[in-house]
C-alpha cells in the first residue's frame, strides 16, 4: 500500500531532554545536535524519508488527514545519541484515552488509532535511518566518565 499525499514541512525541533520521554533513553551527557539535525531535515532528509515511508506505509489518506488535523508531525523530536552513535527519536501518537477525550471527530476505532501510532513510529525510524545513512557525517568519540569502577 502507499500513501499519496504531499510531503509536509519537517518538524521544528525543540530543546528537550530525551530522557523525559517514556520511549527514549540517552546515557550520559551529550550534545543532542538538534540544530544540525533540523538543518539536515530541511536540506532534504525529511522529504527523502517521508517519500520512502509514504511509498510503503499501511496508513491511508483518511488516517493521515487525522494526523494532519492534529498537527502530530510537528511533535516529532529527533536528537543525536552520541553514546550509541545513533539518531534517536520520539514519535507523537494518539493517547489511550482518545475516546473519552473526543480527541478527533473522525477518529472512531482502535484500528485507526493503532494504524496512526504504528505509522508514526515507522516514519520516525525511517527518518533516523535516512539521517544516519545518508546525511550525518560527524563522528562522535565517546569518552567514558572518570568514575567508572576499575575491574582489574
Amino acid at each position: 500500500m502507499s500513501l499519496n499525499v504531499d510531503v509536509p514541512a519537517p518538524p521544528e525541533l525543540e530543546e528537550m531532554d530525551p530522557n523525559d520521554y517514556e520511549d527514549a533513553e540517552v546515557v550520559g551527557d551529550t550534545d543532542y545536535k538538534r540544530e544540525e539535525i533540523e538543518q539536515l531535515l530541511r536540506d532534504g532528509a525529511w522529504e527523502e524519508a517521508f517519500t520512502d515511508w509514504a511509498a510503503r506505509t499501511d496508513l491511508d489518506e483518511d488516517d493521515f488527514a487525522i494526523v494532519t488535523d492534529l498537527a502530530l508531525l510537528r511533535e516529532f523530536d529527533f536528537f543525536w545519541d552520541s553514546f550509541a552513535e545513533r539518531v534517536g527519536y520520539h514519535a507523537p501518537g494518539i493517547p489511550e484515552d482518545w475516546k473519552e477525550r473526543n480527541y478527533h471527530p473522525d477518529l472512531d476505532s482502535w484500528g485507526s488509532v493503532s494504524a496512526i501510532n504504528a505509522g508514526l513510529t515507522e516514519l520516525g525510524q525511517t527518518v533516523c535511518d535516512v539521517l544516519k545513512d545518508e546525511y550525518i557525517t560527524w563522528e562522535t568519540e565517546y569518552e567514558a566518565p572518570d568514575d567508572l569502577p576499575d575491574f582489574d
